[in-house]
């Protein structure tokens, strides 16, 4: 790990960056809007834009980086980025701070893409996967260090909306300034719809709902502590826990999820948050509860990302995956850019609880779909699945497939280990 951190540190230093700003704007902007005196619905709204810039963009940036080389798309999104943070506190009107939010969101995702590419190329098969889980920490490192951030600064102000403007800024330095060549672009051309249901129609519809309980973990959370009444500081914490409870339960879930049948992990893990989830509506917590229950929720969703792919790379072939990855992600976005609008309806209907009834009833949705799934195909024998790949729901297409390469990878791998174990059994059994 030491080597890759060393070999990688420039690249990871800016996505270190990007990360905290990109945290950082998401809180705030959800404090900010209670500040303005948006309406929950208003402010489920300028959230929303976030993700549909992003699925937007997803599709976009890869061609603009084909045209015109990832620097030059790199330095313009950033910059795009940086300005429009800046414009936030400038014009208080919430559709206006949704057309920011949907160019940030776009912004993201192709700078996302081509931070994620010199990552890939800069990392050998040999250390894929110890880089894919760098760059998984750095990710939510960023996302944490950006709540404690908010926790000592003024929401009402300009400052906190200019440090996420220059840490985008000089985000791009560390990357275009090391010595890590422009890597060569390539993308998968995505499966189709169809294909990938008849494949997986868990991964594919428990992909849609758990969108949508991700975006509104991410970018309503703050209106929901602010709503319930909590200081600045708890509602970091409160953020925060949620970011923290993914990164904690990525272990044990892949642990599991690599020994036994991935539906009953599914359902398991997904009926965990769901009793969290409806608990916190059920209770209106406190703020220990909540933060509680955050971490509960947050440690639910964040793994069932990662299961889901693994989940439906099972029953592919190994050279459908990589074009998987990117039909699952354009699911995913779809999800994500209605869980923001259908978590603020809620909260309109029943109050701040509603954050917590919305997030409970999807992954019920899940726990029961996975259920009757597990009733309407046999399950696969362990040693035939593919491997768990921790990723982030906020990942890149090029993330996702970097990610499948490395599931590749560990199975060939195995498989070679195992074949070398059969010869030499043989060639003893001969003797």
């Amino acid at each position: 790990m030491k080597q890759v951190l060393t070999a990688s540190s420039p690249l990871l230093l800016g996505i270190l960056f990007l990360m905290i700003g990109n945290g950082l704007q998401g809180t705030l902007l959800g404090v900010r809007a209670e500040l303005e005196g948006f309406s929950t619905t208003e402010v489920s709204f300028v959230m929303s834009g976030y993700f549909l810039g992003f699925l937007g963009g997803s599709r976009i940036a890869p061609d603009l980086i084909r045209r015109v080389g990832h620097v030059r798309v790199f330095a313009a999104l950033a910059s795009f980025i940086s300005a429009a943070l800046i414009l936030f506190p400038v014009i208080a009107n919430p559709w206006v701070w949704m057309a920011l939010r949907v160019v940030i969101g776009f912004c993201f995702s192709g700078v996302y893409v081509t931070a994620e590419s010199w990552l890939n190329n800069a990392a050998s098969n040999e250390t894929r996967g110890k880089t894919l889980s760098a760059y998984l920490l750095v990710q939510l490192a960023g996302l944490v260090i950006a709540q404690a951030i908010l926790s000592r600064g003024d929401p009402s102000g300009f400052v906190l909306f200019v440090i996420p403007s220059v840490l985008v800024s000089i985000s791009f330095a560390p990357i275009l300034l090391s010595i890590t060549p422009t890597p060569p672009f390539e993308t998968s051309k995505p499966m189709t719809f169809r294909r990938l249901y008849e494949a997986s129609p868990l991964g594919i519809v428990g992909m849609f709902l758990m969108g949508g309980v991700f975006s509104a973990q991410m970018s309503m959370a703050a209106v929901y502590a602010t709503q319930a009444d909590f200081d600045l500081a708890k509602i970091s914490a409160f953020v925060a826990a949620i970011f923290i409870g993914g990164a904690v339960f990525q272990l044990p879930v892949g642990y599991f999820s690599d020994r036994i049948d991935r539906r009953v992990v599914i359902l398991f893990v997904a009926a965990m948050g769901a009793t969290a989830c409806f608990a916190g509506f059920a209770l209106a917590p406190g703020y220990r509860v909540a933060l509680l229950i955050g971490f509960i929720a947050g440690g639910a969703a964040n793994p069932l990302y990662s299961l889901l792919i693994a989940h439906t790379n099972d029953h592919l072939e190994t050279d459908e995956m990589a074009s998987a990855s990117g039909a699952m992600m354009f699911v995913n976005g779809l999800g994500s850019v209605t869980g923001p609008l259908l978590a603020g309806w809620f909260m309109s209907r029943v109050g701040p609880p509603g954050y917590f009834l919305f997030q409970g009833l999807l992954m019920a949705s899940v726990t029961l779909y996975a259920v009757w799934r597990t009733t309407r195909r046999a399950s696969i024998a362990v040693e035939d699945t593919s491997h768990y790949v921790a990723v982030m729901p906020s990942t890149s297409p090029v993330g996702s497939e970097v990610a499948q390469e490395v599931a590749i990878e560990m199975a060939e791998a195995e498989a070679e280990a195992d074949a070398a174990t059969e010869a030499e059994t043989d060639r003893t059994a001969a003797q």
